[in-house]
């Protein structure tokens, strides 16, 4: 009796020992979800770390920089086009986009080259049509190139134009004079990186590259500086032509202002000066020594040539005399036979 009603005491023994093992499952599965949340979050951060909350990429350490007719832009992030297209140069860690020239199609001679490609996808269709091909694929695919020709020829066709950019560290120079000293920073930029193949030996180019590339950065900031200090300064020009009394405290105020701004003038054109000199001392550093090495190799190869030319001639002046000797003596030889017959 005491044996049999022990039974049911083991079950329940049994199956709380199997409900804790459960739990302690259940506590497992938990740790396990937290971990994974743990990792979704981890994934989240690097997720946040990778991309700009706007989607945009960002050019680590590099820049975009383009130049069209009215503006040049600097940026981080890629430059988009507000019409045409652009052409894409990579340089390092600097990629130029400069717009592409109209091509210059007129509105009819696209419709024409569009209703012609239309004629022919229809032949085409109606081919695939026959050989079994769904005709709705067909003419879904015709429609789909035909629009996408239209639309890359209508861009094709427009004057191409950059798109400004968001963020406070894109800069946009619109000013003649900025864009003017920018322009040749640029052309001075590319003469350094021209040198840098011949002095691979001599330069980490990748550290150079990305000096040159701050540098850039530099000196558009400070650019887009100088034209608001323009701007601000061509205002207080005009604000500073009245009739008012010199101890007049707006006056007073005005031209303490105006010296503020001068002083803000020359410090930026000092900057941008020495970012410039540092830059164009750089190329002529580079064409210094790629000149020089020139040089060297033209010496040598002179060298190397002045001194075969030397040993070429040096043998006919030995070999003359005795040609001349031995002919002299093979005549007189001939001349002794002759005379003994």
């Amino acid at each position: 009796m005491t044996g049999r009603s022990g039974w049911p005491d083991r079950a329940d023994d049994r199956s709380d020992r199997a409900d804790g093992r459960s739990g302690r499952a259940r506590v497992r599965s938990g740790r396990a979800d937290g971990r994974s949340d743990r990792t979704d979050g981890r994934s989240g951060r690097a997720r946040g770390r990778s991309g700009r909350a706007d989607g945009r990429s960002v050019n680590a350490d590099g820049l975009f920089i383009g130049v069209d007719d009215e503006k040049i832009v600097v940026s981080p992030y890629p430059i988009k086009m507000r019409s045409g297209r652009a052409r894409r140069n990579r340089q390092g860690s600097v990629v130029d986009v400069v717009p592409v020239a109209p091509s210059g199609r007129s509105r009819e001679d696209r419709v024409r080259f569009s209703s012609q490609l239309s004629l022919a996808l229809v032949v085409l269709v109606a081919v695939l049509s026959a050989v079994g091909i769904p005709w709705w694929a067909g003419v879904a695919g015709a429609v789909a190139l035909v629009g996408f020709v239209s639309v890359e020829q209508a861009r094709a066709a427009r004057t191409g134009v950059l798109a400004l950019p968001r963020g406070d560290d894109s800069f946009v120079l619109l000013a003649a004079e900025e864009r003017v000293a920018y322009g040749r920073a640029l052309a001075v930029a590319r003469r350094v990186r021209l040198t840098w193949p011949a002095l691979r030996h001599m330069i980490d180019a990748e550290q150079a590259d990305r000096d040159l590339t701050a540098a850039l950065r530099d000196l558009a900031a400070i650019m887009a500086r100088r034209q608001q200090i323009r701007r601000l300064r061509d205002e207080l020009g005009v604000a500073s032509r009245h009739d008012l009394p010199a101890d007049s405290p707006a006056v007073q105020a005005l031209a303490e202002q105006r010296l503020r701004v001068e002083g803000l003038w020359r410090s930026t054109a000092e900057a941008a000066n020495r970012i410039l000199a540092s830059i164009n001392a750089a190329a002529l550093a580079g064409e210094d020594l790629l000149r020089e090495q020139r040089i060297g190799r033209t010496a040598r190869d002179a060298e190397l040539a002045i001194s075969r030319l030397t040993a070429a001639a040096a043998a006919p002046a030995e070999s003359g005399p005795e040609l001349a000797e031995r002919t002299a003596a093979v005549i007189a030889a001939y001349r002794e036979l002759a005379a003994d017959r």
